[in-house]
């Protein structure tokens, strides 16, 4: 998708400049010619020689050079021309400002106002600058220009306060720029509630029934919604995994009946519901208040059924496009459309433990995606990140249809 693109990556003077020596990396391992411009202050935060080994290209800072005693222009309109994209990152508060405004002081910024392709900004600063009414200004005129921000996350900043104002990561740079130049932002004004991970139903304060459930496959898709433009809401069940990105909102439960409540919270108001949890389909009659000791020699435990959270939704279903999961190890084919049509969804996706490198705990998956009209379509074995863009892109296929 980046291949044999010119990308002009323009690095301002914060402290997550040095996270764009990883970017200049993965922009060229996508197969994209990187040209890197800096402004001055960017050069206390990561070194010229650094991104022109990375890039293979000389790293420009001003509008002159001076090379074996002559003097020559590096030319802001060529670099303009030249450039398919111009990335920004980091955008300060004082590069925006400035970009807002027209003020060419640099050669960022003289390239920036030349620059005939799209222009992506990824702002960094410190939180109390982030939420200033000055830096949203800056946000809504340049967005009113045509440039494509990529929000900033919440997180640990360098000030040791925590919250909104962190740069992207450059793996979801480099993400949300590639689903932007393939279809625009597909999902864009969605509301998408996908479910993850397992449930621990209590059998007493120390022991529980689950499953191996790691939540990846969940997540994944929360991730790749969310690059794609939808508002997600992501309802996980115990896991070690965590995600920041500014249209997820991540909801953290432990048992079935706490995923039946949060799920039903927010269903009504959304678009698509994608059910990727492994929920434990029974639960112990009574929970013990204190921990069972070891006694007698068998132990038997009465079972009750969980509330179905994916049928629930089928039968209150008005205009959502509702997804389940079907984890198969026999009549995989004939079990998963039965699970469709029984719980009245719009697709069902499939995945058997007879597939060497699909199921719980794994890395990869190899699904098959199969919609109400029983139409099938298989994929090969592929990285549970790939086969959340595979997944999406079906149901895009057919919400758009």
């Amino acid at each position: 998708m980046l291949g044999g693109k010119n990308i002009l990556l323009g690095i301002t003077g914060g402290i997550a400049a040095y996270k764009t020596t990883f970017l200049v990396r993965l922009l060229i391992k996508a197969g994209a010619d990187v040209k890197v411009v800096l402004t001055d202050s960017a050069s206390s935060f990561v070194s010229p020689l650094t991104l022109s080994a990375l890039s293979k290209n000389p790293v420009l800072s001003s509008f002159v050079k001076e090379e074996d005693n002559s003097i020559s222009w590096n030319n802001h309109v060529e670099l303009g021309l030249w450039a398919d994209l111009m990335l920004i990152a980091p955008a300060t508060a004082n590069t925006m400002s400035k970009m807002s405004h027209g003020t060419c002081d640099n050669l960022l910024l003289a390239t920036y106002l030349s620059a005939k392709c799209p222009v992506f900004f990824a702002p960094a600063m410190d939180l109390d600058m982030y939420k200033h009414e000055s830096t949203k200004l800056s946000f809504e005129r340049l967005k009113s220009f045509g440039n494509i921000m990529i929000p900033a996350t919440s997180g640990e900043l360098a000030s040791g306060l925590h919250g909104e104002g962190r740069m992207a990561e450059p793996e979801d740079i480099v993400q949300f720029i590639q689903t932007y130049l393939s279809k625009g932002l597909p999902l864009s004004g969605k509301k998408i509630l996908i479910t993850a991970g397992p449930t621990y139903e209590a059998i007493d304060p120390v022991r529980f029934i689950g499953n191996h459930s790691s939540g990846l496959m969940g997540y994944e898709l929360a991730k790749a919604a969310a690059n794609m433009g939808a508002e997600v809401v992501l309802v996980s069940g115990p896991s070690d995994l965590s995600v920041q990105h500014h249209s997820i909102k991540l909801l953290k439960v432990v048992s079935a009946d706490e995923m039946y409540n949060t799920v039903h919270e927010y269903y009504k108001d959304i678009d698509i519901a994608i059910s990727a949890a492994a929920v434990a389909d029974y639960k112990p009659k009574k929970a013990a208040d204190q921990k069972i000791k070891k006694k007698e020699s068998k132990l038997t435990i009465d079972l009750v059924k969980n509330k179905d959270i994916l049928l629930s939704m089928g039968e209150q279903k008005e205009n959502q496009f509702i997804v389940g999961f079907a984890l198969e190890t026999e009549n995989e084919i004939e079990n998963a459309q039965g699970k469709l049509k029984r719980k009245n969804l719009d697709a069902i996706v499939l995945n058997s433990l007879n597939d060497s490198g699909a199921g719980f705990g794994k890395q990869t998956n190899k699904i098959s995606f199969i919609d109400k009209n029983l139409n099938i379509k298989t994929f090969d074995l592929k990285t549970k990140a790939e086969v959340a863009l595979d997944i999406l892109n079906e149901i895009i296929t057919r919400i758009h249809a």
